[in-house]
């Protein structure tokens, strides 16, 4: 064998403060020598935080590709087209809501007005007792405060009386049960109210009884006389002549 190959392996130490260089022993470092720290750790250290602003930076840029979608040339991001349709069902059920409160207090109305006719209906028979006592002169002490009370409900449900002599006749108000005739009136007048009627707002409740007048008929126009008849030369009973 060569020499060469009898020499032993050379060791490579890249530390020397850590080998004795006469012994090739390990050497324990004092607490007066500071440890170097290895180049490799300092440069993984150091590359870690721009491994990290590039991370960032893909992340950053990567929502902005997402979210801003070309439609049409205009950019239209998801989140607006959420709203537009978010905004478009609040106004349809909004409208759909208001038109539903319009129904309900219609129908709450009408049921009102129905309840306070239908009431009103039962103490018209009441009222008609309560007018003929009073033409009577029967309306007197307690039945006259009960009467008064009775007609403050009419007054308080809106319904008022209608029919009074003299009144023009009007069908859709008036029932005519007496006819007769009178050169005093000029147009079929209500002369007699036999019941008054009951009207709540525009709406009647109950017609009038009344006796209507109407005028006299004119008189006929007298046949004119009749034209006599054109003279003739004859004269009457007069023969003819003699020759």
């Amino acid at each position: 064998m060569s020499q060469q190959d009898e020499q032993p392996p050379r060791a490579v130490i890249g530390d020397e403060h850590h080998i004795d260089a006469t012994s090739g022993a390990a050497r324990v470092p004092t607490e007066h020598e500071p440890i170097r720290a290895r180049p490799a750790q300092a440069d993984q250290r150091s590359t870690a935080p721009e491994q990290g602003d590039q991370m960032s930076e893909q992340f950053s840029d990567t929502p902005a590709d997402v979210a801003d979608q070309p439609v049409g040339g205009v950019v239209v991001d998801d989140a607006t087209r959420q709203l537009a349709e978010r905004t478009e069902d609040l106004q349809r059920v909004t409208a759909e809501y208001a038109n539903y409160r319009r129904r309900v207090d219609r129908d709450r109305v009408l049921v009102v007005d129905q309840a306070a006719e239908r009431f009103a209906g039962q103490l018209f028979p009441i009222v008609d007792d309560i007018e003929r006592a009073r033409d009577h002169g029967d309306l007197t002490g307690a039945f006259k405060v009960v009467a008064d009370r009775v007609l403050g409900l009419l007054e308080g449900l809106g319904v008022t009386s209608f029919g009074a002599p003299g009144d023009p006749f009007d069908p859709s108000l008036h029932e005519a049960v007496l006819h007769d005739t009178s050169p005093e009136v000029s147009e079929p007048t209500a002369t007699t109210v036999l019941r008054p009627g009951f009207r709540r707002g525009d709406r009647v409740l109950r017609t009038a009884m009344v006796g209507v007048t109407d005028p006299e008929s004119p008189a006929p126009v007298a046949a004119e006389p009749a034209t006599p008849d054109a003279p003739t030369d004859e004269q009457p009973g007069a023969g003819p002549a003699v020759g």
